[in-house]
């Protein structure tokens, strides 16, 4: 009866178990470091203001491409304002004369092609710029998201560490009330106690700030004040070496391909200039009326290019071309530098990984154990636990710290290459 009443209950109490849950698991807002980097790109203010230039350039295509505007002009001359007693319409038709005209900018050399297509390669320059911008949002949030991680753990190895400790002081009260320790070294062990408190409140506070410093970067509202992060620190070999990293970045980087598309427009400014240096031609059509009878003039003037061929931008143009193509060679040199000293960084910090899990941090758990039980015991001095007991804090909390900033190496080499796509 026992049996048939659990299976027609059990997975009731599981629905409600779960429905629960459910709704606990709503009134915190957990996200992972991925949907973290989705809402900073989404929502990042300064970011948003970087993206305007894209469309402040697009703007300026829409200027760059206007024609000149048509002229008209107008004028009445031999009107008799001072002579009142000639206003006729005989005088109006054989004295006076009436001019309607209109004229035209006509620009030679495909300036206004040239104008538009030098707009567009600055827009095509701010579009990778903006992107290049991306690429640094998305290293602080990473960067940013594992000093979250590193203040989680850390505070839940507080926690854990000062439950342990707690039961050793229990252990301790009932050992001096049994009378196997002296009230000396039961104050002693109850003293060490306040470090572990200590630690619980420090991880806390850190891990505060990590969310503050986190929602800073992703908005602050993008996600409520309460959220908080999914992950763990967890070490990931990479598997690439320097040079194909370096290739990869050499064609995935936005910042040196701003730098390349650079020379695409200093080469159209050149253009342009040029451009500018052709005379355009005034036209205009007027329409006279002068002694009864109706006339038409066509009109055309220029400037004569004598002095002024636009000789000077011309050759400023020129020199930023040269400059261009200096900062591509700059930009490739910084992007395979940059590849090369984060290649370098996760490489020393995957060699300390190692060093802890190749035996470090079992050792110092066994270490800590054995003179946790040997104390207990009586085999061993109190000096030796407490020694023991902060040996296994710190290489535990070292060990930690070593997986955050491996991390954070890791973040910093998808930077230098331009993807978060690494092998």
């Amino acid at each position: 009866m026992r049996s048939r009443c659990f299976r027609i209950f059990a997975p009731i109490a599981m629905f409600f178990l779960l429905l629960v849950g459910a709704s606990n698991g709503q009134n915190t807002m957990l996200i992972s470091l991925d949907q973290a980097i989705d809402l900073a790109l989404a929502h990042n203010h300064s970011l948003k203001a970087t993206r305007t230039l894209i469309l402040q350039n697009q703007a300026q295509e829409i200027t760059a491409n206007l024609r000149p505007n048509p002229t008209f002009g107008a004028d009445s001359q031999f009107v008799p304002f001072f002579s009142p007693q000639d206003f006729s319409g005989e005088n109006l038709n054989e004295t006076q004369q009436f001019d309607i005209g209109i004229g035209y900018l006509f620009e030679r050399g495909h300036k206004r092609q040239r104008r538009l297509q030098a707009a567009r390669d600055q827009t095509a320059v701010t579009r990778a710029q903006v992107t290049d911008a991306e690429r640094t949002l998305a290293f602080n949030v990473g960067q940013q998201f594992v000093s979250v991680l590193l203040a989680e753990s850390t505070l839940q190895f507080a926690l854990q560490d000062l439950k342990g400790f707690q039961q050793t002081v229990d252990i301790s009260d009932a050992q001096l009330k049994a009378g196997y320790i002296g009230e000396g070294d039961y104050l002693k062990i109850k003293l060490q106690l306040l470090q572990f408190q200590t630690d619980v409140s420090s991880a806390r506070l850190a891990k505060v700030q990590a969310l503050v410093g986190l929602r800073e970067f992703l908005g602050y509202n993008a996600v409520p004040a309460d959220f908080d992060v999914i992950g763990d620190l967890a070490y990931q070999p990479l598997k690439a070496n320097l040079e194909d990293l370096q290739m990869k970045a050499m064609r995935e980087r936005p910042d040196f391909r701003a730098a390349q598309l650079g020379i695409t427009a200093a080469q159209s400014q050149v253009r342009l200039a040029k451009a500018n240096a052709k005379v355009d031609v005034n036209g205009t059509y007027d329409f006279t009326h002068v002694s009864g009878e109706n006339t038409a003039s066509i009109f055309a003037n220029f400037e004569l290019p004598i002095f002024n061929r636009n000789q000077g931008e011309i050759a400023r143009t020129g020199y930023v071309l040269t400059q261009a193509q200096e900062q591509q060679q700059a930009a490739s040199d910084t992007v395979l530098s940059d590849v090369a000293n984060a290649y370098e960084g996760i490489r020393s910090n995957d060699e300390v990984v190692q060093l802890y899990t190749s035996g470090y941090l079992k050792q110092a758990q066994d270490s800590r154990d054995i003179s946790e039980y040997a104390y207990k015991r009586g085999a061993a001095s109190l000096l030796d636990f407490l020694d023991a007991e902060r040996s296994y804090r710190s290489i535990q909390l070292a060990y930690r710290q070593v997986l955050a900033s491996y991390m954070t190496a890791l973040e910093q080499l998808k930077e230098a290459v331009g993807t978060r796509n690494l092998p």
